[in-house]
């Protein structure tokens, strides 16, 4: 079955709670939608939104990139063929993880549409549902606590607290997140590579009888020697991210003395499911636990970080809050979310229409 036709367009997908993290503040969305239409008239979507902060590559770059034609080339190639087109992905795009991600979606879409049956069964299901964590930005305490009482209101259960500017202040929004609402809601914290080694070993040690169930990226990406110095009890704690890009870093990171306990894998940064799945295959043979995280992001990419999730068996953690406070998008459906809980909506490929 050929490739009929794509289509591509970028959307305002506004943002109904700024936030900001240690190096800048989130106040609206653009995503790129790239479509494929199959012969027999199925389609399949993928959106991007990848972070110049941490690829290179901006939103921009992506739509320019596909009115430039450089996609075009898909037309007439057979869809049954996905996997060997996601490779030439990696090797006509090795430095633009967003024009792979919008066209690896949309790949895996239109196949399993046309299987008949949802991504994650094509895989192997390994998870029915579970948790996602939901994130707060960096605020002060009466805005923290604010935040997380309107979060547990709606269901949820693990919070992801950003971290970073300052170590004292971290420490006190933890402690009075505990005081208010004590020990049964989880707490996981992102640093967004701001702390130094001396940061970091403070305030593990400070935070030490807080329960905190993990920690993302507290130290700058280049700092993997810093990282795989790290005592075991903190190392093992700490979950990669932006210094895990490539299939590459996943096996520098895990080589002996390995830099982390957990890989936090996100599509926007590897560059589609294709290479995901290589990430997720180098935790799973060096006894890394997975963490599935997103930008801001359409409900298909976040679908598609949760198939994808949910047919690795070492996946311990997901964080896929990223279309929630989006004011609109491009597609509805996907994943069903009760009580803080995600699971794919069992329809064949992503699950999701467009509006």
């Amino acid at each position: 079955m050929k490739i009929k036709a794509i289509d591509y367009w970028k959307q305002d997908m506004g943002n109904t709670r700024p936030y900001t993290i240690s190096y800048k503040t989130v106040d609206e969305v653009e995503v790129v939608f790239f479509e494929i239409s199959l012969e027999n008239g199925i389609t399949g979507i993928g959106s991007a939104n990848p972070s110049p902060y941490v690829v290179g590559e901006s939103t921009a770059d992506v739509h320019t990139k596909l009115s430039e034609g450089m996609l075009d080339y898909l037309i007439g190639c057979n869809i049954h063929e996905t996997p060997a087109l996601c490779q030439v992905l990696v090797d006509k795009f090795p430095q633009s993880p967003g024009i792979r991600t919008v066209a690896d979606i949309a790949l895996h879409d239109a196949f399993t549409r046309h299987l008949g049956i949802p991504l994650v069964s094509y895989f192997g299901q390994k998870i029915e549902k579970m948790a996602t964590s939901i994130t707060i930005g960096i605020k002060n305490v009466e805005e923290t606590l604010e935040e997380a009482r309107d979060y547990f209101a709606d269901g949820f259960s693990i919070l992801k607290v950003k971290l970073g500017k300052s170590v004292d202040e971290d420490v006190e929004r933890l402690v009075k997140l505990r005081e208010k609402f004590g020990y049964k809601p989880k707490i996981r914290i992102d640093c967004n590579q701001g702390y130094s080694v001396e940061d970091l070993k403070q305030f593990f040690h400070q935070t030490a009888k807080l329960d905190i169930e993990l920690n993302e990226q507290p130290l700058p990406a280049d700092q993997i020697d810093e990282m795989k110095a790290l005592p075991d009890e903190i190392k093992d704690t700490v979950a990669a991210d932006e210094c895990l890009v490539t299939p590459e870093d996943a096996f520098h990171l895990a080589s002996p003395p390995r830099a982390s306990g957990i890989f936090n894998i996100k599509l926007m940064k590897c560059g589609g499911i294709y290479q995901a799945r290589k990430i997720a295959v180098i935790a799973e043979n060096a006894g890394i636990d997975l963490m599935w995280g997103c930008n801001d992001e359409s409900i298909v990419s976040i679908t598609a970080g949760l198939h994808v999730a949910f047919s690795s068996a070492n996946t311990k953690y997901i964080d896929l809050d990223g279309s929630l406070d989006m004011a609109k998008d491009a597609v509805k459906g996907g994943f069903i979310l009760k009580d803080g809980y995600m699971m794919p909506n069992g329809k064949p490929g992503l699950g999701v229409d467009k509006i």
